[in-house]
């Protein structure tokens, strides 16, 4: 940002020495010419983040994940009971004995076709709410974490940052190798986290196990 800020103010010094000269008598003698300036490469100091990633790792991030899936919990219980129903339902019908009906057999089917469709649009929606839910909610982390990013990247002297997440999902620049020390994702984590001031959320507790499906319900 210095650099910048000295490349502004020498371009408006060369600006106004021009505007200056364009006013002034044209003098008598030629001047005499100027010693050019050799250019100057500035060394390149390249870092590489998974701002997504970052942003989903950090407290924030990880208390609004916890907070959308506690709120689809109920939605979530209910798909793994229609999925469990289906289930229940084709292995009844596979264990039928060879004396069903071809008509009760037909029926059955139907059955857990309707249920299969019904089973697959719940799914479907409760997925596509739950991606945009969660989209929203890390969307605002992300855009609290840029200036944290910003800062960190100067303060460290950085001259280019690459968004490693981008590539890893088939967009962006595709990195192939970089030095230990270069990713600077969980630094950054660590430093949003100082800053936001949000505390680690507590691990949510684990999902109780399924009962076994050997064992038709009944109903």
């Amino acid at each position: 940002m210095n650099r910048a800020l000295t490349l502004v103010s020498a371009l408006g010094a060369g600006l106004m020495t021009v505007a200056g000269l364009a006013q002034a008598p044209k003098p008598t003698t030629p001047p005499a010419p100027a010693a050019a300036v050799a250019p100057q490469a500035v060394p390149a100091k390249i870092a590489l983040i998974a701002y997504e990633q970052v942003a989903a790792s950090t407290n924030e991030g990880q208390r609004a994940i916890q907070e959308i899936q506690k709120k689809y919990a109920p939605q979530k219980a209910k798909i793994d009971s229609e999925s469990a129903e289906v289930d229940s339902l084709k292995k009844e019908l596979q264990s039928a004995p060879s004396t069903l009906s071809d008509t009760d057999r037909a029926a059955r089917l139907r059955t857990i076709d309707t249920k299969e469709k019904q089973l697959q649009r719940d799914a479907e929606d409760a997925q596509t709410s739950y991606n945009a839910d969660l989209q929203d909610s890390l969307g605002k982390v992300l855009q609290k974490l840029g200036p944290t990013v910003v800062k960190y990247v100067q303060e460290n002297g950085y001259t280019m940052l690459l968004d490693i997440g981008a590539s890893q999902q088939g967009g962006g620049v595709s990195v192939m190798w970089a030095a230990p020390g270069t990713d600077i994702s969980q630094a950054v984590v660590t430093a949003y986290n100082a800053s936001s001031g949000v505390a680690a959320p507590v691990p949510s507790a684990p999902t109780p196990a399924h009962r076994s499906s050997t064992t038709p319900a009944r109903k």
